[in-house]
């Protein structure tokens, strides 16, 4: 970017790049690793924080009262995700630990394990080389507003966290019938979820402290305890009702934690809406714009704009409007290029619609880089589209827009001069809508990322969903079972 020039155009890779390999994301996480770590050797410190690589990797702590399911979505999560599994359990019965050994003497005796002792075994389970590659699981822990400060003091802070919930006259039924698997830990229960395996079957054992005493006594605990780990995580919180099937349970906390946690990083939205004619996509395009800032990029304006700024590229465009011919492909990415580059799309994000209308057009705008991060196909059939654009009418004298059937003339004298544009008649109306389908199957499978939208809704409706997309970020792809 030459600063000395005007206007400023900022090359286009240059946001692409920092958005790509997550540059603000990661010198935010090492610097918050070394004021907390505070190392005696910061340089040599910041070096293995950026070998690990592990920006990405999941760090889940999955909550919830005594018998809530939180073992089972946990270990769940775990084979789906392929990301260690930490437990009070698995923590008592590490064998590589001394501080274990102390723990389970407390468990022997019938004692609670202090919480600075919880403290040290999470972080010195954290501190294994799997937890540190591929990140880590904490189901159960921490129990106490006390535990939860201090192992975010040691730098232990989750991405997501998970609350479980369920009335406690359920969770004291739940818990009768819980039975553990002694070899793999699985946990199962005598009416929800029998095994069929008799050699599983010959292997369950029931529990210590799941008598209707003991887990009416934890819960009373766990409610006391409750909000204040919620305020140590609440910004971080996804409550999830755990009184339906497991299956549900774990599909909604999947999708939770799929989803990477907003940040502050700079981001500039590069939004394409693609869609046949009368699918709302100039209406969506004001909206965005107007709420967020973004510049509001029509290919159809643009290339009259660029005609009557009577530009070098506005005089080539010009011979192609005026007759009748559709612009040259190569001229339009051109003209796209130069004003996507401008400063004020870099800084503020664009949404473009009008172009691409096919495949080879898309590849000749990526070509061109040309490359948005957020991608809408606004769905319609072919009888909605002829039904909102042939009923489309136009006040002559005041330009004012109204339409047969969702917004009729006020008066009956403005009802008698409306006419109907050439482009809108049913005939016209058709050879377009023809023309969108027949190249709208390979646009999106050429943007397979696309979010698809029904389009037959209230715009406002649309608006939304469209929005959601844009202010979350997209979700993780999800690993194969």
């Amino acid at each position: 970017m030459d600063a000395t020039k005007r206007p400023v155009s900022v090359p286009a890779e240059m946001g692409r790049y920092a958005e790509k390999h997550r540059l603000f994301q990661t010198m935010q996480g090492i610097l918050e690793s070394l004021l907390i770590h505070k190392p005696d050797e910061p340089i040599d410190f910041l070096i293995r924080e950026l070998k690990l690589d592990n920006l990405d990797v999941p760090k889940i702590l999955i909550l919830g009262p005594p018998a809530a399911g939180k073992t089972t979505i946990a270990m769940w999560l775990s084979k789906q995700l392929v990301v260690p599994h930490i437990s009070p359990e698995t923590l008592v019965a590490s064998d590589w630990s001394s501080l274990a050994v102390e723990a389970q003497e407390y468990h022997d005796r019938g004692e609670k394990v202090p919480d600075e002792l919880w403290a040290q075994l999470i972080e010195e389970r954290m501190r294994l080389e799997d937890c540190l590659c591929n990140g880590w699981i904490l189901d159960g822990l921490p129990e106490t507003r006390e535990l939860a400060r201090t192992i975010q003091a040691m730098g232990i802070i989750p991405k997501h966290t998970v609350v479980l919930y369920a009335p406690d006259v359920v969770l004291i039924e739940r818990n009768l019938g819980k039975r553990v698997d002694a070899v793999t830990g699985e946990v199962y229960h005598t009416t929800f979820d029998w095994p069929t395996d008799e050699t599983v079957i010959l292997n369950l054992k029931e529990p210590e402290g799941i008598s209707e005493a003991e887990t009416s006594g934890r819960l009373m605990e766990y409610h006391q305890n409750y909000y204040g780990i919620l305020q140590s995580f609440g910004k971080q919180m996804k409550l999830v009702n755990a009184d339906q099937p497991c299956a549900d349970v774990f599909s909604q906390v999947l999708t939770y934690v799929q989803v990477p946690p907003r940040t502050a990083a700079p981001f500039s939205p590069r939004i394409l809406l693609c869609g046949p004619p009368g699918s709302g996509k100039s209406l969506q395009a004001a909206l965005l714009a107007q709420k967020y800032g973004v510049i509001n990029v029509c290919c159809g304006q643009m290339l009259k704009e660029a005609v009557a700024d009577d530009t070098k590229l506005g005089e080539l465009i010009k011979l192609y409007l005026d007759n009748g011919w559709p612009v040259a492909d190569n001229l339009v990415v051109k003209l796209l290029s130069e004003r996507l580059s401008k400063l004020d799309c870099h800084v503020r994000g664009w949404v473009l619609h009008g172009f691409p209308r096919d495949e080879d057009q898309a590849k000749l705008m990526l070509h061109a880089d040309i490359i948005p991060n957020r991608i809408f196909f606004l769905n319609l059939s072919a009888d909605t589209i002829l039904e909102r654009l042939s009923y489309r009418m136009v006040d002559p004298i005041t330009g004012e827009r109204y339409h047969t059937l969702y917004k009729p003339a006020s008066t009956e004298e403005v009802n008698r001069r409306l006419l109907t544009h050439p482009k809108n008649t049913e005939d016209a109306v058709k050879i377009k809508v023809d023309a969108y389908f027949r190249l709208a199957g390979d646009l999106e499978n050429f943007f397979e990322d696309a979010v698809m939208v029904n389009a037959d809704q209230d715009p406002q409706t649309v608006f939304e969903y469209i929005e959601s997309y844009i202010v979350q970020p997209l979700p993780a792809a999800q690993k194969g079972l």
